[in-house]
This record gives structure tokens, sequence and C-alpha cells, in this order.
């Protein structure tokens, strides 16, 4: 009976992704917790935060890790409960872009769509390099740390990073069908390591804790910019440690019932990050020591710590295997939500290759020519760090800003449009409190877009000079170049693509539109959702979206012949 269960749920949720325009071919392999599992893992809060400590020490101390993480936490719940929205009711890998097309202005859906593609493609694939980063920067500290008289070269770093990322590579095309327990285990693996780490430290360090003092009052500014501004970019590591949590979209057509967990586990990875990541560098700073030390020590913030607090190398380095693991859990599961990314992007057309890139594998049963895109583009990034090391790091500043920029446009649009522009869905944030979010995520992401490429130090020079801003300028020209040669002519939005619409029939398919939904006949919600009033309306370019939404969507039917769609003016 519930193996009859779960196959007729997994019929209604390839029937609503039909419905979105798209055949399924990628199998629900991920359960609820198997999908937080990856969430969390990509997200690695507390990891991330406690190996990016120098990013915020120099730049308002204790305050800037402690309450910079307090106000990223609660801006980036108010993002992912406003991304919840578009989850619920449209759930596809696509995502953003997906999102946009369905809300935007008629006029504008190709082109804004388009855009937010590319910048969310490319902010993944920048994203997968940063897990190689810090691991191979964690592995560094520890031979200096036992080796003070070693050098660190470039190349060094580059071997340490390609071997991550080759790991990744392989566990992703080769044990596609694992990862469910793969993200199970990370999932289990960060919780466990988080006590353990917790524990120990304070133990050890007992009764030499800093003061509450210290680790709630304490301003440290190293950075030259006014202090005001020096907080502000203290947030970059309270926004690298929960940026991330729209792969919970990107691979919401492999769990079942998406409509509704998807948007759950969406908001409980950010707020499990932000718990885990508040209370761990809390812990960090009362055990800290001297933190002067922590903060020049050549083996890194993290690692000092663990030494000062249990002065032992060997205790020290034993707690460091924990995040060192749990970035590799990451750099796993980035990948894997990059590849879905690319593909979904390609499946549309929105991509040089978008044929090949969106192909997959028979026998894998994964996109693996996106993966192999995902992974030469990130050897390619490892190789400009044999070059230079700040363009590398402004390749990874690029990937958040890149992700938060994707995070506000379909926000944006929505508010503009009066945020009536969704279908009728299993997760809505009631009147006042959906303006309240949407208005907090989207300022936190102008200002971290504005401060995040302003560079960290003054005065400016060569070597400290913020390049994030050039990355990023790189991303937009190459979108833009893209849309003048192929994407103005060819790409109108995400494509209808149903083998059983191969003569131009209109979409419908019994059972698994609005109204079943809204009954819960098809498996997607119990409770029936209210009748929209459409009264208040002016016209019908002012109507909210349906299932595919509006704009060119409309216009758009399949053509089993060239395997694209056309636009004809009948209505669907």
């Amino acid at each position: 009976m519930e193996r009859h269960h779960r196959a007729n749920s997994t019929v209604d949720d390839d029937a609503q992704l039909a419905q979105l325009g798209h055949k399924a071919e990628l199998h629900r392999n991920f359960s609820p917790l198997a999908m937080l599992g990856l969430a969390f893992a990509i997200l690695n809060s507390w990891t991330a935060l406690a190996a990016s400590l120098s990013l915020a020490l120099p730049s308002g101390g204790p305050v800037s890790v402690i309450w910079g993480l307090v106000t990223a936490g609660v801006c980036n719940l108010c993002l992912a409960a406003s991304l919840a929205e578009f989850l619920s009711a449209y759930p596809t890998a696509g995502g953003q872009y997906h999102w946009v097309a369905v809300i935007s202005w008629k006029k504008w859906v190709p082109i804004l769509s388009w855009i937010t593609g590319w910048i969310n493609v490319s902010g993944w694939i920048a994203l997968v390099a940063s897990g190689g980063l810090l691991g191979s920067q964690l592995i560094l500290g520890i031979i200096s740390f036992m080796n003070p008289n070693y050098t660190s070269q470039r190349w060094h770093q580059f071997l340490i990073y390609i071997g991550y990322n080759l790991v990744a590579f392989l566990i992703n095309a080769f044990l596609n069908s694992a990862l469910p327990m793969i993200t199970k285990a990370a999932f289990t693996w960060s919780i466990i390591g988080f006590v353990i780490i917790s524990i120990t430290v304070l133990a050890c360090a007992s009764p030499h804790y800093s003061s509450a003092t210290f680790v709630f009052r304490q301003f440290i500014n190293e950075t030259g910019w006014p202090d005001g501004i020096a907080w502000l970019l203290g947030l970059l590591q309270a926004g690298l440690g929960l940026t991330g949590f729209d792969a919970v979209a990107h691979m919401i057509e492999e769990i079942p019932n998406p409509s509704v967990e998807g948007p759950k586990i969406m908001i409980a990875c950010v707020g499990i990050g932000t718990f885990t990541g508040f209370v761990f560098l809390m812990v960090l700073l009362f055990v800290a020591g001297d933190v002067t030390d922590v903060i020049t020590s050549t083996a890194g913030p993290l690692l000092q710590i663990f030494f000062n607090a249990t002065q032992s190398r060997a205790g020290a380095i034993c707690l460091l295997i924990f995040p060192l693991i749990c970035l590799l859990f990451a750099t796993i599961t980035i990948m894997t939500t990059s590849s879905r990314m690319t593909y979904a992007f390609a499946r549309d057309g929105g991509l040089p290759a978008s044929r090949w890139l969106a192909k997959v594998h028979p026998t894998l049963e994964l996109p693996l020519n996106a993966l192999y895109l995902t992974t030469a583009l990130v050897v390619i990034f490892g190789c400009i760090f044999l070059g230079s090391s700040s363009a590398f790091n402004a390749i990874i500043s690029a990937s958040v800003v890149a992700l938060g920029v994707s995070y506000g446009i379909p926000v944006a649009i929505n508010c503009l449009r009066g945020r009536k522009m969704l279908a009728p869905r299993a997760f809505v944030l009631p009147g006042p409190l959906g303006w309240i979010a949407n208005l907090i995520g989207l300022s936190y992401v102008i200002v971290t877009t504005v401060l995040f490429v302003f560079p960290p130090d003054l005065p400016v020079t060569g070597s400290n000079m913020n390049y994030c801003i050039v990355a990023f300028f790189i991303i937009l020209v190459i979108s833009t170049i893209t849309w003048f040669v192929e994407g103005r002519k060819n790409y109108t939005g995400p494509r209808i693509n149903l083998d059983n619409l191969a003569n131009g029939e209109t979409v419908g398919i019994p059972g698994t539109g609005i109204d079943s939904y809204a009954s819960g006949t098809n498996g997607h919600a119990k409770d029936p959702l209210p009748a929209q009033d459409n009264s208040r309306y002016l016209d019908e370019n002012d109507l909210p979206a349906g299932v595919f939404g509006r704009g060119e969507l409309e216009d758009q039917v399949y053509d089993s012949r060239k395997r694209v769609n056309r636009n004809r003016s009948k209505r669907l």
C-alpha cells in the first residue's frame, strides 16, 4: 500500500512538472531528510563561518562575527521565506529564472529571465570552487602549523584544490544513486562534529574563558575604513556561510511532493545554519585566547583557536578533521546543484550548446555533460589562482554576490507587481508578513551587493583590491554578448517540452491542474486553497499567473519536428 502511494505521488509530481513545461527526466531519489542534508551540507554554516573567521575578525572583531551573523541570519531567513513562496507555486529546477519568466511583464520576460539565469548559473559554478579553496587553506594551515619553516606555494594549494574537486566529480558521476545517503551522512557528520568540537574546546579551555564583554561587545577595526563600514564589510563572512539555499529549488525535481516539502526544507536549512553557526562562533570566541595571535596565525584562525583551547597540536588537528570532511561534502553537493542548474537552463535553451548540455545520460541517469562543464570551469578557476590569488578570491566573492542578486530579482519583480503574481500554492506568507519579509530580504541584497565589491582594506593597492566587481562585470558582459548573438532570436523563456503535445495541443492534464491541487486530489495539498478574486485587476496583463504564468509562456506550444517552441497566436 505504501509503495502504491509513493508511486501515485510520483506520478502526480511529474504531472505537476509537466504543467510547468517539462518532462520528468530525473528520478525522485531524495527524501525530505536527504534533501535537507544536501541543503545544509551546501550552506555548511558552522564550518564555513569558522573557516572564514579571517574575513570578519579584522573587520569588526567579535561584534562583527556574532551580531553580523544574527543580522545576516534574519535577512536570509526573510529571503528564504520569500523564495519559498515561488518554490511552492512553481517547483522546477530552473528556480529563479523560471520564476522571473512567469511573473514578469510580457514584454520583458525573455531578457529578464535570460539575465537571471546567467547570473544564477555563473554564481553556482563559481561557488563550487569555494569548498576546495577553504579545504586547501585548512590543509596548508596544518602543514604550516606542524612545520613553521614551511613556505606555502600556490601550486601546493592548487593540487589540493584539484583533489577536492576530482573526488566530488567522481562521486557525482558514478555514485549518483548513492547521493541521498551521502547527503544524509553529511548532515549527520556535520551535527556530530559541531557537538564534539563545542564540548571538547569548552572542556579543555575551562576555566580560562574570554569574558562575555569580549565575545559580545569587543570591536576591532584593522581595515582603515570607518567603523560602520568595517562592520558591514564583515557581513561577507556570514553571507558566505548562509548562501546557497536555493539549492533546494534546483534539486526540487528529485524529491517527492515538492510543492509542500521544498519550502519547508529551504527555510529549515537557513534556520539550522544560523542557529548552529551562532552557537559555534560564540563557543570559539569564548575559548579563542589572544585574538591578535588568532588573526595573525599562519595556521589560520580556526586551527589556532583549537590549539589555544586544547594546548595540544595533535588534538587541534584531530578536531580540524570534522570541518575538513564537511568541506568535502560541501564540494560534492554544490557540484551536484550546479550541474542541475546548468542542465535546467540549457533545457530551456539559455546556454551555448544547450542541446548537448541538456542531455541526461541514459545509464548514469544524470546530466553528465553539465557536470563536465562545471568541473572544467572549476579547474580553470584553479589555474587562475596559479597566476593571481586576488583574481581567484574575486571569483569566490562574485559567487556570493551573484547568488544574492539572483535571489533579489524575482522578489523585487513580485513586489513591484503588488505581490499578486503567484499562482495558488501550499506555502503562503500572509499579507503584511509577506511584504516585511520581501522588503527586508531586498534591502539586504542591495546593501551586500554594493559592500561586497569594496576593497577590504585602506589604502587600496593592487594586491588588496577587491576584483569581485571585475568578475561580476565579466559575467554580465558574457551574458549580454550571448543575448545579442543568440538569445534575443531564440530564447523566449522556459520552454514547454512534453511528448504528448507533439501536435501542438493546448496544455491540459486532467486531474493535475490548479483545481485538483486546491482540492487535494493530486496529492499535493490536503487543504483547499481559497478561490482568487480577480475582479480587482484592471486588464488581462494584470491577472495573476496560473500554472504557466503569463507572458511569453502562454504563447508557446510544442513542435515535435524541431524539438523547439513556436509562437502562435492561440491562447493556452
